[in-house]
Protein backbone atom coordinates (compact mmCIF):
# COMPACT_ATOMS: atom_id res chain seq x y z
CA UNK A 1 0.00 0.00 0.00
CA UNK A 2 1.95 3.17 -1.25
CA UNK A 3 -0.62 5.68 -1.12
CA UNK A 4 0.11 7.59 1.13
CA UNK A 5 1.33 11.52 1.60
CA UNK A 6 4.71 11.94 3.20
CA UNK A 7 5.03 15.41 5.10
CA UNK A 8 8.75 16.39 5.11
CA UNK A 9 11.17 19.46 5.21
CA UNK A 10 14.59 20.59 4.35
CA UNK A 11 17.50 22.97 5.59
CA UNK A 12 20.63 23.66 4.09
CA UNK A 13 21.94 24.73 0.78
CA UNK A 14 20.61 22.07 -2.14
CA UNK A 15 24.41 21.40 -3.33
CA UNK A 16 25.56 20.27 -0.08
CA UNK A 17 25.67 16.88 1.11
CA UNK A 18 22.37 15.28 1.90
CA UNK A 19 21.31 13.94 5.53
CA UNK A 20 18.44 12.11 5.89
CA UNK A 21 16.93 11.40 9.46
CA UNK A 22 14.91 8.73 10.10
CA UNK A 23 12.70 9.20 12.95
CA UNK A 24 12.24 5.91 15.04
CA UNK A 25 8.69 4.27 15.54
CA UNK A 26 5.45 5.98 16.18
CA UNK A 27 7.37 8.78 16.04
CA UNK A 28 7.26 12.23 14.27
CA UNK A 29 10.18 13.99 12.45
CA UNK A 30 10.49 17.02 14.79
CA UNK A 31 11.68 14.65 17.38
CA UNK A 32 14.93 15.45 15.52
CA UNK A 33 15.46 18.67 17.31
CA UNK A 34 15.83 22.00 15.30
CA UNK A 35 19.06 23.22 17.05
CA UNK A 36 20.51 19.85 16.51
CA UNK A 37 19.19 20.20 12.69
CA UNK A 38 20.47 23.74 12.85
CA UNK A 39 24.25 22.68 13.40
CA UNK A 40 24.10 20.03 10.77
CA UNK A 41 22.60 22.26 7.76
CA UNK A 42 25.56 25.12 9.65
CA UNK A 43 27.88 22.45 9.46
CA UNK A 44 27.01 22.15 5.51
CA UNK A 45 24.90 19.45 5.12
CA UNK A 46 21.64 19.37 3.56
CA UNK A 47 19.41 18.14 5.95
CA UNK A 48 15.98 16.07 5.51
CA UNK A 49 13.15 15.10 8.28
CA UNK A 50 10.15 13.59 7.75
CA UNK A 51 7.06 12.25 9.37
CA UNK A 52 6.44 8.66 8.91
CA UNK A 53 3.00 7.49 7.41
CA UNK A 54 0.13 7.87 10.05
CA UNK A 55 2.14 10.31 12.41
CA UNK A 56 2.42 13.97 12.42
CA UNK A 57 1.65 15.61 9.00
CA UNK A 58 1.97 12.39 6.72
CA UNK A 59 -1.29 10.72 5.71
CA UNK A 60 -3.06 8.24 7.51
CA UNK A 61 -5.09 4.96 7.15
CA UNK A 62 -7.35 2.95 7.94
CA UNK A 63 -5.50 -0.05 9.01
CA UNK A 64 -8.32 -2.48 8.46
CA UNK A 65 -9.45 -1.51 4.87
CA UNK A 66 -5.67 -0.86 4.18
CA UNK A 67 -3.64 -2.40 5.72
CA UNK A 68 0.68 -2.26 5.28
CA UNK A 69 3.61 -3.77 6.95
CA UNK A 70 7.15 -2.50 7.96
CA UNK A 71 8.16 -3.19 4.31
CA UNK A 72 6.17 -0.46 3.20
CA UNK A 73 7.44 2.34 6.31
CA UNK A 74 11.24 0.87 5.12
CA UNK A 75 10.03 1.73 1.29
CA UNK A 76 9.15 5.23 2.55
CA UNK A 77 12.79 5.91 2.74
CA UNK A 78 12.95 5.50 -0.89
CA UNK A 79 9.92 7.47 -1.48
CA UNK A 80 11.57 10.64 0.57
CA UNK A 81 14.75 10.31 -1.25
CA UNK A 82 13.46 10.17 -4.69
CA UNK A 83 10.97 13.04 -3.46
CA UNK A 84 13.95 14.88 -2.77
CA UNK A 85 15.83 13.88 -6.04
CA UNK A 86 18.66 11.76 -4.07
CA UNK A 87 20.55 9.36 -5.52
CA UNK A 88 22.41 8.41 -2.66
CA UNK A 89 22.30 10.35 0.75
CA UNK A 90 23.64 9.62 4.39
CA UNK A 91 21.32 8.05 6.61
CA UNK A 92 21.13 9.01 10.33
CA UNK A 93 18.54 7.37 12.15
CA UNK A 94 17.41 6.99 15.65
CA UNK A 95 15.60 3.82 17.78
CA UNK A 96 13.51 1.78 15.18
CA UNK A 97 14.86 4.34 12.35
CA UNK A 98 18.11 2.40 12.86
CA UNK A 99 16.17 -0.94 11.75
CA UNK A 100 14.74 0.97 9.04
CA UNK A 101 18.48 2.51 7.49
CA UNK A 102 20.55 -0.90 8.70
CA UNK A 103 17.92 -2.64 6.28
CA UNK A 104 18.34 -0.21 3.43
CA UNK A 105 22.02 -0.19 3.82
CA UNK A 106 21.75 -3.75 3.04
CA UNK A 107 19.40 -3.70 0.74
CA UNK A 108 20.50 -0.85 -1.96
CA UNK A 109 23.95 -0.37 -0.17
CA UNK A 110 24.43 2.50 -3.76
CA UNK A 111 21.69 4.81 -1.85
CA UNK A 112 23.78 5.21 1.36
CA UNK A 113 26.39 7.25 1.50
CA UNK A 114 27.23 6.56 5.19
CA UNK A 115 24.85 4.93 8.04
CA UNK A 116 24.58 6.63 11.84
CA UNK A 117 22.37 4.53 14.10
CA UNK A 118 21.42 6.24 17.68
CA UNK A 119 19.69 3.93 20.27
CA UNK A 120 18.83 1.55 17.97
CA UNK A 121 18.79 -2.74 17.86
CA UNK A 122 20.92 -4.85 15.42
CA UNK A 123 18.87 -5.20 12.19
CA UNK A 124 16.97 -9.30 12.58
CA UNK A 125 17.75 -9.44 16.63
CA UNK A 126 14.06 -9.63 17.42
CA UNK A 127 14.12 -6.15 19.68
CA UNK A 128 10.05 -5.97 19.22
CA UNK A 129 9.88 -9.71 20.58
CA UNK A 130 12.28 -9.11 23.49
CA UNK A 131 10.56 -5.90 24.56
CA UNK A 132 7.43 -7.66 24.45
CA UNK A 133 8.64 -11.03 26.14
CA UNK A 134 10.19 -8.20 28.81
CA UNK A 135 6.43 -6.69 29.36
CA UNK A 136 4.79 -10.12 29.65
CA UNK A 137 7.26 -11.02 32.25
CA UNK A 138 8.39 -14.46 30.01
CA UNK A 139 11.60 -15.89 29.89
CA UNK A 140 14.19 -14.73 27.37
CA UNK A 141 15.31 -17.98 24.88
CA UNK A 142 19.89 -17.83 25.08
CA UNK A 143 21.16 -15.31 22.65
CA UNK A 144 18.33 -12.71 22.86
CA UNK A 145 19.43 -9.29 23.07
CA UNK A 146 19.90 -7.66 26.40
CA UNK A 147 16.25 -6.36 27.79
CA UNK A 148 15.42 -2.97 28.36
CA UNK A 149 15.48 -1.14 32.17
CA UNK A 150 13.40 -2.19 34.79
CA UNK A 151 12.15 1.03 34.67
CA UNK A 152 11.33 0.78 31.35
CA UNK A 153 9.06 -2.38 32.03
CA UNK A 154 7.87 -0.88 34.88
CA UNK A 155 6.26 2.19 32.63
CA UNK A 156 4.76 0.62 30.05
CA UNK A 157 3.25 -2.43 32.16
CA UNK A 158 1.32 0.64 33.71
CA UNK A 159 0.77 2.52 30.70
CA UNK A 160 -1.30 -1.15 29.39
CA UNK A 161 -3.08 -1.18 32.39
CA UNK A 162 -4.30 2.41 32.66
CA UNK A 163 -7.66 3.88 30.77
CA UNK A 164 -7.34 6.17 28.28
CA UNK A 165 -6.45 9.57 28.93
CA UNK A 166 -9.56 11.80 29.00
CA UNK A 167 -8.22 14.79 27.40
CA UNK A 168 -5.68 16.77 25.82
CA UNK A 169 -4.27 17.77 29.17
CA UNK A 170 -4.24 14.33 29.86
CA UNK A 171 -2.75 12.60 26.68
CA UNK A 172 0.19 15.20 26.81
CA UNK A 173 1.10 14.49 30.63
CA UNK A 174 1.08 10.91 29.57
CA UNK A 175 3.36 11.95 26.91
CA UNK A 176 5.34 14.00 29.07
CA UNK A 177 5.78 10.72 31.34
CA UNK A 178 6.85 8.96 28.71
CA UNK A 179 9.68 11.35 27.52
CA UNK A 180 11.15 11.62 30.80
CA UNK A 181 11.34 7.69 31.18
CA UNK A 182 13.01 7.72 27.85
CA UNK A 183 14.96 10.55 28.42
CA UNK A 184 16.99 8.24 31.52
CA UNK A 185 18.13 9.61 34.74
CA UNK A 186 22.10 10.73 33.29
CA UNK A 187 21.15 14.28 32.80
CA UNK A 188 18.10 16.79 34.13
CA UNK A 189 15.11 16.49 32.69
CA UNK A 190 13.30 19.88 31.57
CA UNK A 191 9.99 19.62 32.20
CA UNK A 192 8.52 22.55 30.64
CA UNK A 193 10.43 22.29 27.61
CA UNK A 194 9.22 18.45 27.39
CA UNK A 195 5.97 20.21 27.18
CA UNK A 196 6.23 22.70 24.89
CA UNK A 197 7.54 19.64 22.60
CA UNK A 198 4.35 17.42 23.12
CA UNK A 199 2.33 20.39 22.97
CA UNK A 200 3.69 20.69 19.36
CA UNK A 201 3.41 16.75 18.79
CA UNK A 202 -0.01 16.55 19.90
CA UNK A 203 -1.46 19.53 18.07
CA UNK A 204 0.37 18.86 14.39
CA UNK A 205 -0.59 15.53 14.30
CA UNK A 206 -3.71 14.72 11.54
CA UNK A 207 -4.60 11.93 13.76
CA UNK A 208 -2.25 10.85 17.16
CA UNK A 209 -4.09 7.75 17.32
CA UNK A 210 -3.00 6.74 13.74
CA UNK A 211 0.84 5.93 15.44
CA UNK A 212 -0.85 2.41 16.83
CA UNK A 213 -0.84 1.27 13.31
CA UNK A 214 2.65 0.78 13.16
CA UNK A 215 2.31 -2.06 15.81
CA UNK A 216 -0.31 -3.35 13.94
CA UNK A 217 2.41 -3.18 11.30
CA UNK A 218 4.48 -5.09 12.59
CA UNK A 219 2.20 -7.97 13.95
CA UNK A 220 1.00 -8.03 10.49
CA UNK A 221 4.65 -9.20 9.18
CA UNK A 222 6.79 -10.27 12.26
CA UNK A 223 9.80 -11.42 10.33
CA UNK A 224 9.64 -8.03 8.68
CA UNK A 225 13.16 -8.58 9.52
CA UNK A 226 15.97 -10.46 7.43
CA UNK A 227 18.48 -12.20 10.10
CA UNK A 228 22.03 -12.37 9.74
CA UNK A 229 22.53 -10.35 6.58
CA UNK A 230 24.68 -6.87 8.32
CA UNK A 231 27.80 -8.16 7.69
CA UNK A 232 26.87 -7.20 4.12
CA UNK A 233 26.82 -3.62 5.08
CA UNK A 234 28.72 -1.41 3.09
CA UNK A 235 28.42 2.17 3.91
CA UNK A 236 30.77 3.62 6.37
CA UNK A 237 28.64 3.23 9.55
CA UNK A 238 28.91 4.84 13.36
CA UNK A 239 26.97 3.21 16.14
CA UNK A 240 25.57 5.40 18.67
CA UNK A 241 24.00 4.81 22.24
CA UNK A 242 23.94 6.56 25.59
CA UNK A 243 25.27 5.71 28.64
CA UNK A 244 21.97 5.47 30.17
CA UNK A 245 19.76 3.95 27.94
CA UNK A 246 16.97 2.77 29.11
CA UNK A 247 15.20 1.04 25.76
CA UNK A 248 17.97 -0.65 24.01
CA UNK A 249 21.31 -0.92 26.45
CA UNK A 250 23.88 -2.57 24.78
CA UNK A 251 22.27 -3.41 21.89
CA UNK A 252 24.19 -0.17 19.89
CA UNK A 253 27.85 -3.03 20.56
CA UNK A 254 26.06 -5.51 18.92
CA UNK A 255 25.50 -3.62 16.05
CA UNK A 256 28.96 -2.58 15.68
CA UNK A 257 30.37 -6.00 16.51
CA UNK A 258 27.96 -7.28 13.47
CA UNK A 259 28.92 -4.77 11.06
CA UNK A 260 32.07 -4.58 9.09
CA UNK A 261 34.54 -1.03 10.01
CA UNK A 262 31.45 0.33 12.52
CA UNK A 263 32.73 2.64 14.96
CA UNK A 264 30.46 2.74 18.65
CA UNK A 265 30.32 5.69 20.46
CA UNK A 266 29.20 6.13 23.99
CA UNK A 267 27.69 9.54 25.21
CA UNK A 268 27.84 10.22 28.45
CA UNK A 269 24.36 11.10 30.42
CA UNK A 270 22.27 10.93 27.20
CA UNK A 271 19.53 8.01 27.23
CA UNK A 272 16.86 7.31 24.15
CA UNK A 273 16.50 10.76 23.48
CA UNK A 274 18.55 13.94 22.33
CA UNK A 275 18.46 16.36 24.95
CA UNK A 276 20.19 20.12 23.87
CA UNK A 277 23.12 18.49 26.37
CA UNK A 278 24.41 16.26 23.71
CA UNK A 279 23.35 18.42 20.44
CA UNK A 280 26.97 19.78 20.17
CA UNK A 281 28.53 15.96 20.54
CA UNK A 282 25.91 14.15 18.58
CA UNK A 283 26.56 16.97 15.33
CA UNK A 284 29.99 17.14 15.89
CA UNK A 285 30.73 12.93 14.97
CA UNK A 286 28.01 12.98 12.62
CA UNK A 287 29.48 16.20 10.51
CA UNK A 288 32.77 14.31 10.73
CA UNK A 289 31.55 10.99 9.71
CA UNK A 290 29.76 12.32 6.91
CA UNK A 291 32.56 14.40 5.55
CA UNK A 292 34.65 11.38 5.04
CA UNK A 293 33.45 10.68 2.19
Amino acid sequence: MQNVNIWSEEFGAETDAPILLIMGSMSQGILWPDEFVGRLSAGGRRVIRYDHRDTGMSGTVDFAAQPYTWDDIKNDVYRVMDDHGLESAHLVCHSAGGLLGQFVSVERPERVCSLTVIGSSPLGGGEGQVIMRALMGQPQPEGSLPEPAPEFVDFYRGLMAAPPPADRRARIDGMIAEQRLLHGTGLPFDEDAARRLQERIYDRARDLSAVANHRLAAMAKPDFEPVGVLHQVKAPTLVIEGSHEPAKPGHSAIIAEQIPGARLMIVAGMGHTLPPEVHEELAAAILAHTAER
